[in-house]
């Protein structure tokens, strides 16, 4: 993966990043509030030695240099830090008193820096100052020779000893940088991890990775399709019937030299919209004035009759063994060349019932009696009733629900299909975030719809209502002869 897939994990993953950012500043913030404030009081020595003492300047140097590094270690000693205690009653322990010392060194000088770090700062001074004076003596005394002659290094307070007036100690804003910048990283990497170990189908491309067929169709979410799916009415002028639209318009052209008449619609789960997607696909169709016959061959759990407004009684299981006609029960849906074949009753055998030569003879009948015809089928991972169907069409197109199918589920329905020779026509990525730019322009462009429809043509004005039984005449009278 690539670094701009790294960054779109952590952006669909946001949420993540926010609250571990919003975790570290808490903790920042928290770990600021309880540390008590340290003050720092510091002292600095000069390190010099008599000029009789050494004669070479450079030796000598180099003499001071080496001597200032002992010091160092002579100011943490515990000799020292009992002498302290010792000297002044501080409250604290000769322990206490060496862990609240540490010196520094500049390279190439003969300066030694003290500095004691404190809670109290009165105590830190007094500290300091009592440091120093027993330091200097401590220093005297160590290196006064045996026969009493004057010492070969000389120790001079050249600064302080003073103490901060601000607590060195918490640092809010920088606690509080340092906080969100670790929260910040770390909620990167947890968005990334979380986005690698989510196998669910989150976008079109790896919908077409896993597939290994075409997209021809992005669905947009809207609120409002649950309750009216279908793209009719207002829905009609909605981002998700244009979505519709383009995907008729790549149906139609996915293969120009072996165009496809009969589509078997399905999914690998059930709940990923493969019903809504097959009739809003027939709709989209008979609206550019196609012929089409919309087929509910899911027996098991039908409901393009229910999404439809027919009457779906009597259909497809009825013809099959043989109890009635098909041009008895096909019905017209609206003022559009639409026609539909509903299920029918509930048979205990589906996946013989449509795996059977009267299934593969009504659908060589049905080819001839319609431009296009669009079957609904039973999910591909559920039953076997979407392969049996989908082996008997011309292709299939495979609605997948993003968000919501792992990527294993879908490359096992994929492979469901090429594992018969069923030739996938392309994949549809149902209920997809679309970003805000795109709803945008849409909603920029989109043609006004006049609040009252245009009036139907004196020559359709005896087409039959949404939901009415077939007459016989114009393409309808062959699906009659045909049963027959």
């Amino acid at each position: 993966m690539d670094v701009l897939g790294y960054l779109r994990l952590v952006r669909r993953h946001w949420w993540i990043v926010l609250v571990t950012v919003m975790v570290a500043l808490g903790t920042a913030a928290l770990v600021t509030v309880r540390t008590a404030p340290r003050y720092e009081a510091t002292v600095t020595f000069f390190v010099t030695t008599p000029s009789q003492g050494v004669t070479d300047a450079y030796q000598g140097g180099l003499f001071l240099q080496q001597r200032v590094k002992s010091y160092g270690d002579l100011l943490t000693s515990d000799r020292l830090a009992q002498s302290v205690v010792a000297e002044a009653p501080l409250g604290l322990t000769a322990d206490q008193v060496q862990r609240r010392i540490t010196t520094s060194t500049e390279a190439g000088t003969v300066l030694l820096k003290a500095t004691v770090t404190d809670t109290d700062q009165t105590r830190a001074l007094k500290t300091t100052e009592t440091l120093s004076a027993k330091f200097i003596e401590l220093v005297q005394k160590v290196e006064t020779p045996p026969d009493g002659k004057a010492p070969p290094i000389k120790l001079e307070v050249v600064s302080g000893p003073r103490v901060t007036s601000n607590p060195v100690s918490p640092q809010p804003v920088r606690n509080l940088v340092l906080g969100g910048l670790l929260g910040l990283l770390l909620g990167a990497g947890l968005a990334v991890l979380r986005g690698l170990a989510d196998v669910r189908m989150r976008d079109a491309a790896a919908l077409q990775r896993v597939t290994g067929s075409p997209l021809l169709g992005e669905i947009p979410f809207e609120s409002g399709a649950k309750s009216a799916p279908l793209i009719v009415g207002e829905a009609a002028n909605s981002r998700r019937a244009e979505a519709v639209r383009k995907l008729r318009t790549n149906l139609r052209f996915v293969d120009v030299h072996e165009p496809a008449r009969v589509i078997a619609v399905t999914s690998a789960l059930q709940g990923e919209g493969k019903t809504t997607m097959a009739c809003n696909t027939a709709i989209a169709l008979a609206e550019a004035g196609w012929r089409v016959l919309l087929i509910d061959a899911d027996l098991r759990r039908p409901k393009v009759a229910d999404y439809l407004g027919v009457d779906g009684g009597v259909g497809l299981t009825d013809v099959l063994v043989g109890d009635v006609q098909v041009g008895d029960v096909v019905q017209r849906w609206g003022d559009k060349s639409l026609l539909v074949l509903p299920s029918g009753a509930t048979p205990p055998n589906p996946s013989e019932l449509l795996g059977s030569k009267a299934m593969a003879d009504l659908l060589v009948a049905l080819r001839e009696s319609a431009d296009i015809v669009v079957i609904d089928t039973a999910p591909l991972l559920a039953v076997t009733d979407g392969v049996v169907v989908a082996v008997q069409a011309d292709g299939a197109l495979l609605v997948t629900q993003q968000g919501r199918t792992s990527r294993s589920q879908v490359a096992a329905a994929a492979h469901a299909l090429h594992s018969v020779s069923v030739r996938l026509l392309g994949c549809v990525l149902n209920m997809a975030k679309v970003a805000k730019a795109d709803a945008y322009q849409y909603e920029a462009y989109k043609v006004a719809v006049p609040a009252a429809g245009p009036s139907v043509p004196a020559d359709r004005a005896g087409v039959a209502r949404r939901g009415e039984q077939v007459p016989a005449g114009d393409h309808t009278q062959e699906l009659t002869r045909l049963s027959r």
